[in-house]
């Protein structure tokens, strides 16, 4: 039998947890692929690319706690706000674009309970990348789109960041 311990989302939100924060899930605690070299670099080039290229029009950040839901709280690889910094701790109204580094660890319905979490929350762009396949994909609410010529788009807010600057 599976015995787990629920815990409460106060409790979530103030534990610290080493090496990388956790996601929470309905009282689940949930360990996030994360640490190695590829996904750690894909991670920091999304980033320093995206805070280069639109500064002033968009706020960037790394492994951000997003709150989409009451009882669930995930942390993107790449959270994109549009706008200025967020003055809450906790991102909790609904970022432009949330971007998922796949890991060889990862499983195909876990990122897609997250990609469908980051959806119905209200987030334009899920974009998932690939370090290995050097593929990405846009999920929107209207569906997947692959970046076959080699660009993610936010065709809402003009914001485009081509693959060859973030596999090097």
């Amino acid at each position: 039998m599976d015995v787990t311990t629920l815990v409460s989302v106060e409790e979530y939100l103030r534990t610290s947890y080493p090496v990388a924060d956790r996601e929470y899930i309905d009282g689940r605690i949930v360990e996030r692929n994360v640490g190695e070299v590829d996904h750690c670099d894909l991670q920091t080039a999304v980033a320093h690319y995206l805070r280069t290229q639109y500064v002033r029009r968009v706020w960037v950040g790394v492994a951000v706690r997003v709150q989409v839901r009451k009882t669930r709280f995930r942390v993107p690889d790449v959270t994109v706000v549009f706008g200025s910094k967020p003055a809450e701790r906790i991102i909790q109204t609904p970022p432009l674009i949330a971007v998922e580094v796949f890991s060889p660890d990862d499983r195909a319905g876990d990122l897609e309970e997250k990609i469908a979490d980051y959806l119905a929350f209200g987030v334009q762009y899920v974009w998932a990348i690939n370090p290995d396949t050097r593929r990405a994909y846009s999920h929107t609410p209207t569906g997947i789109k692959e970046a076959k010529d080699g660009v993610l788009r936010a065709e809402s807010a003009n914001i485009e960041i081509p693959l060859s600057e973030i596999f090097q």
